[in-house]
């Protein structure tokens, strides 16, 4: 169990590895190639755009071939396109080679979840679920720390060069991992993708998956924002920037490990219901600027985060639940819709704003009511036994 808990977490923390180290060097990219903000940032929103249309080909190619062929060839995609980004010479190569590395790195976090379901009955999955939020969340907290002493001893196309490392790791890691899948469907590939449109027919996952997915815009939005915001608008050293970006991965963490410890007590209902609560509660902090410095953005985006890691394992879970077939279907539209409206935020937040912090609050307010509103209607229509 313990290998397999380190395995999928292995997998699933590409995303974060993949944007979050390269983060302090963004303020150096802005500088040194004399580009907008917005241009640069274009490496993280098309990052996130193609990743999120490659997440929709794995997850079909796993359910008909299984899990390891898309995974393997997807991470050796990944592989190649990270020494492509360290030979990036201007931010339009750059912005290419992040796309082509977004569509490898695509298939790790959406195949981990099709194999959690195939490996473990839900009883169990919702715990693994949060021990792997656990350790997920020691990626956010490192990467920006690992990049900014890679940016203090050698330079930029270091971080790049040991994202390749990662992925070496993570392929061997799969070389020896057994096939999960044991039944592939033997369809038609026009038949696979028709599996994405009855899925979505399928109200109960369509609802909890919309609900979610609203959450997810005010860590997006920080994640491409949180550079500039503590680096230029609060004149924070690159190192101290990862250190206060650190802190909003800690309380990730332990809300990730809230929900692994006492999740059996809370119940899955009350943690899904307090996370949104707690986003919408980071979201007037944000708004009404409790603090001053770099603490006013800080301490209401641990809040956020806190909630956001003790109701995403649940809400995973219970998603999940909602399908019994074409399971790497079903991932592959959680994790897009995951992303694309983080990629969205994203884009949103990279606009000449005059007040980012406050955008952020009202991101978190307005996406935590909305997700509160679709979530009791959820739980009142019954499409779902409340527990």
């Amino acid at each position: 169990m313990i290998r397999l808990v380190l395995f999928l977490s292995l997998l699933a923390a590409f995303p974060p590895l993949a944007t979050d180290m390269y983060l302090p060097a963004i303020p150096t990219l802005v500088r040194i190639w004399d580009q907008p903000l917005s241009m640069v940032n274009l490496t993280l929103v098309l990052f996130f755009v193609v990743y999120c249309i490659f997440i929709l080909i794995y997850g079909p190619l796993s359910d008909k071939y299984g899990r390891r062929p898309p995974l393997m060839s997807g991470i050796l995609i990944y592989i190649f396109s990270c020494f492509l980004c360290a030979a990036s010479f201007n931010v339009y190569f750059l912005i290419i080679a992040r796309m082509l590395q977004a569509a490898g790195a695509a298939s790790a976090s959406s195949i981990a979840l099709a194999i959690a379901k195939d490996r473990l009955p839900s009883h169990k999955r919702e715990k693994v679920l949060s021990y792997i939020a656990v350790i997920i969340a020691l990626a956010p907290m490192l990467a920006p720390m690992i990049g900014s002493l890679v940016m203090v001893w050698f330079s930029w196309q270091w971080i790049f060069i040991l994202q390749a490392v990662w992925g070496i790791i993570a392929l061997s890691g799969v070389f020896f991992m057994e096939e999960s899948n044991l039944n592939p469907a033997d369809i038609s590939f026009r038949e696979l993708t028709t599996g994405f449109s009855r899925i979505l027919r399928n109200r109960n996952f369509s609802f909890l998956m919309a609900c979610f997915s609203i959450l997810s815009l005010p860590l997006f939005a920080f994640i491409a924002s949180s550079s500039f915001i503590y680096i230029t608008c609060f004149n924070v050293s690159e190192t101290g920037f990862a250190v206060y970006f650190g802190m909003n991965a800690i309380f990730l963490m332990a809300g990730s490990y809230t929900c692994a410890r006492f999740g059996s007590r809370i119940g899955t209902i009350r943690m899904i219901t307090l996370g949104i609560l707690g986003g919408i509660a980071g979201g007037i902090l944000l708004l009404f600027k409790i603090a001053s410095g770099p603490m006013q953005i800080m301490i209401p985006m641990a809040i956020i985060s806190f909630a956001f890691g003790m109701s995403r394992p649940p809400s995973n879970n219970l998603m999940l639940e909602q399908v019994s077939k074409n399971t790497g279907t079903a991932s592959s539209l959680m994790i897009f819709s995951y992303f694309i409206t983080g990629a969205v935020s994203m884009a949103v937040v990279s606009l000449e704003w005059p007040d980012k912090v406050f955008y952020l609050g009202a991101l978190a307010s307005l996406g935590g009511v909305t997700a509160f509103i679709l979530w009791h209607y959820v739980k009142s229509e019954r499409i779902i036994d409340v527990q």
